[in-house]
Order: C-alpha cells, then sequence, then structure tokens
C-alpha cells in the first residue's frame, strides 16, 4: 500500500500548482455590484411612486368615527358616476386602500360589516394624489335595514 502511495506522489508533485488569491478581487468585484444594484434601485425608486400620465391616486383612509381607529377588512368598490365598477379594494390593518385610476371623477362606495355603507365622490386628476378620510359608523344604514327587513318579509312568504 506504500508503494502505491510512493508513485501517486511523484505526480501530484509534477502538476503545476496555482496559487492564485482571488478573495480580495472578489470581495472588490462584490461590493461594487453591491453599491452598483444599490444605488440603481435608489434612482428608480421615486418613480415608482408616481402615477403615469393621465393617472392620478386615490387614497381612502377608513376610520371608526366614535373612536377614531383604522377600520381594516372594508370592502372600498370605486364606481363611475354611471355606476360601473371600476375596482374592488380592501382596507389594509392601517385602514388605507390605495389605487391608480384615470383622471376623472368617480363614486367611491365603502362597505363593512359593522358599519353602515358609506358613499363619497372623488374627483382623480393626473399625477396628483387624493386623499379621501371616511368615518365608519356603527351599524346598517336605514336603507340597509328596510332591504333587510324586506328580504326576511319574503323569506317568510315563500316557504
Amino acid at each position: 500500500m506504500t508503494a502505491n502511495l510512493s508513485r501517486q506522489q511523484p505526480l501530484l508533485w509534477r502538476m503545476p500548482a496555482l496559487n492564485v488569491n482571488l478573495s480580495r478581487f472578489q470581495t472588490v468585484v462584490g461590493l461594487a455590484a453591491g453599491v452598483i444594484s444599490n444605488v440603481g434601485a435608489l434612482l428608480a425608486v421615486p418613480n415608482y411612486f408616481k402615477p403615469a400620465i393621465g393617472k392620478g391616486a386615490l387614497v381612502a383612509v377608513l376610520v371608526d368615527a366614535k373612536t377614531e381607529k383604522a377600520v381594516s377588512n372594508a370592502t372600498v368598490e370605486i364606481l363611475t358616476l354611471n355606476n360601473a365598477v371600476v375596482t374592488t379594494l380592501n382596507s389594509g390593518f392601517f385602514g388605507r386602500a390605495n389605487s391608480t385610476l384615470d383622471e376623472g371623477q368617480y363614486r367611491i362606495r365603502i362597505k363593512h360589516p359593522k358599519f353602515g355603507a358609506e358613499v363619497r365622490h372623488v374627483q382623480i386628476m393626473s399625477g396628483q394624489t387624493a386623499e379621501i378620510r371616511v368615518q365608519l359608523h356603527w351599524g346598517p344604514q336605514l336603507h340597509e335595514a328596510i332591504n333587510d327587513g324586506v328580504n326576511a318579509v319574503k323569506r317568510l312568504f315563500s316557504n
């Protein structure tokens, strides 16, 4: 067994050894790539938050009318003035719902199971952000209560 090792060792010594230490070069290249990547991202960020030409932003802030606390998980429907649905959003943890819309007038309808529905009108202008603050009141609105009552009577007589 030692004879086999002694025969192999001279072969290993004959191979040229590369004593090139690339760790410093790799470190410099990696740092430069990271800096260039971060600078490019920082330059692109401001343009990311601007609406496109002919479009504006809508921010709906939903709060409880009594406590002034944010209302999450509310449904925000954005409608045209002819009641055609443009988009439907959900408010987040901080009671905010965001959307980018074409310039024009819209009707905003907010619904939540614990609160009555609210409707607001908003004008969206190109390159600007329209922020509306909506205070939601506990309990259903009058028209919702009437609809629920009519539906209950219909169910009663349909059986």
